[in-house]
């Protein structure tokens, strides 16, 4: 199904203009505190705007709508969560960022375990958010090939390269402003997206009621019931969700890099708080947007038998929007996830060249340094290239299984070093190795939510960490005497 000309000049014009600029930052970008973290000039409102964009991506815009589609509105518990962890990283791990001069979270764990737990903190890092910025590619082939009629693969190539040049150039600030204008244009993008869908319904609102009514709560936010394989319910939504944005929020690079940005660590709050109100708001709507194209589906069907829900928004948008609005909105689901990608490229650079720097003997000269992050990134777009021809399973759920495996050990090493003045390096290093290993345990031989999987980890970790470093200590104290 390829969409009207008009709507293609639209999205072409769309991404080289966004691509364009993110360039033009390129005259602002001359060492590397300008290029990771954009000076800190940015103000706290456009930095709540950014990690909404990073955290959104066009997996969440397609993903949480078919969840929805093909089922109701629970999810929405898990996001109840991000807002309480979004309180404890404010109050846990926010100051320790803004105690020195840094550039990435890693460096945070040198000053507590040293630089090798802060390597291997940092390989967690770069391991987790590549595969995880793969399914996010993923997603991006999936809009362009059904919008283009294209092969995925040719998508993610085009797609990946325009990322990888305004990234290259333009640095942390490209990334910022170019996160706000696109946040601005796909929230009023989700807003028509949502008045057209009730306007085509006979019947509107009450329509969608009555159909969702007879499908069995299809309507339903809350489930109280407790059961350790079931997604989403108040507990793993709430409990599960305030865990999962600890390790999201606090301790990967891409976020922190936003919080690390910010001008102070007031800043730095705001920023992080204004983006749970912003998500709260965004994910409410793209979840009643599912509700709305099931109840739409009722009456003129989008999905062939046995076709993957996640391709419902995309279908309907060149489908069923006017000429125009199509183009406009299938263009800023795109750049969405260009921003997104772009984000994580820099990140991924910031964290390859500076958490290993001090490992290697290398100097820290920010010159170089700046040259080095700029050919990474270029390293970081073909990895990504190469995980966007994977094909994955169903986009959302998989993305986050895939960063709550490691994150859990990730969290709990962070946690260990915050709250266990006891805690040292053997033990932190032993607890995060029996962290993951419990997790892929718990994936490989039971039935428990991936929504549980970070909680599970990081607790793990933090008391394994703790146990053993009272050992070791004991040991050490025993053979000084």
């Amino acid at each position: 199904m390829r969409i009207h000309p008009i709507d293609l000049v639209i999205v072409v014009v769309y991404l080289l203009g966004i691509t364009g600029l993110g360039m033009w930052f390129r005259r602002g970008s001359q060492d590397a505190r300008e290029y990771f973290l954009g000076g800190r000039t940015a103000p706290w409102w456009a930095l709540a705007f950014s990690i909404v964009a990073t955290e959104t991506s066009t997996l969440t815009i397609i993903g949480i709508p078919a969840i929805a589609y093909g089922g109701n509105l629970t999810f929405l518990q898990l996001v109840f969560g991000y807002l309480v962890g979004r309180v404890l990283i404010v109050l846990l791990l926010l100051p320790g960022y803004f105690r020195g001069e840094f550039f990435t979270a890693y460096a945070l764990i040198e000053n507590r375990f040293g630089v090798r737990a802060r390597a291997v903190a940092a390989t967690t890092f770069l391991v987790t958010r590549a595969v995880a910025e793969g399914v996010r590619v993923s997603a991006i082939a999936l809009v362009i090939s059904v919008v283009l009629g294209t092969s995925e693969r040719l998508a993610v190539l085009v797609v990946i390269a325009l990322t990888v040049l305004y990234t290259l150039e333009g640095g942390m600030k490209a990334v910022i402003w170019t996160d706000v204008a696109q946040l601005l244009l796909y929230l009023t993008g989700s807003a028509v997206t949502f008045g057209v869908l009730l306007h085509r319904i006979p019947g509107g609102w009450s329509e969608v009621t009555s159909v969702a009514a007879a499908a069995g709560h299809k309507l339903q936010v809350f489930d109280f019931s407790f059961h350790w394989a079931t997604k989403y319910t108040v507990w793993s939504g709430v409990i599960g969700g305030a865990f999962l944005t600890m390790a999201s929020h606090g301790t990967d690079q891409t976020i922190v890099q936003r919080l690390l940005a910010a001008r102070d660590q007031r800043d730095g709050r705001r920023a992080l708080l204004a983006s749970g109100v912003i998500v709260l708001v965004q994910f409410t709507v793209f979840l009643l947007i599912g509700v709305l194209l099931y109840v739409f589906a009722q009456h003129s069907p989008l999905l062939a038998a046995g076709e993957r829900s996640d391709r419902v928004l995309p279908l309907f948008l060149v489908r069923e929007m006017p000429v125009g609005w199509a183009g406009l909105l299938l263009a800023s689901i795109v750049a969405v996830a260009m921003s997104n990608a772009s984000g994580s490229l820099n990140s991924l650079a910031a964290s390859s060249i500076l958490d290993f720097s001090r490992l290697r003997g290398q100097a820290g000269e920010p010159g170089d340094f700046l040259r080095r992050s700029r050919r990474m990134t270029l390293v970081w777009g073909l990895v990504l290239m190469a995980f966007g021809f994977v094909r994955w399973g169903p986009l959302l759920e998989a993305g986050l299984t895939v960063a709550a495996l490691p994150l859990g050990s990730l969290l709990g090493l962070f946690l260990l070093g915050t709250l266990d003045r006891r805690a040292n390096a053997r033990g932190a290093m032993a607890g995060m190795l029996v962290g993951l290993v419990t997790i892929l345990w718990v994936l490989r031989f039971t039935a428990v939510a991936f929504t549980w999987y970070v909680m599970i980890g990081s607790c793990v970790t933090l008391v394994v960490g703790a146990l053993i470093s009272r050992v070791v200590g004991e040991k050490q104290r025993a053979v000084s005497a």
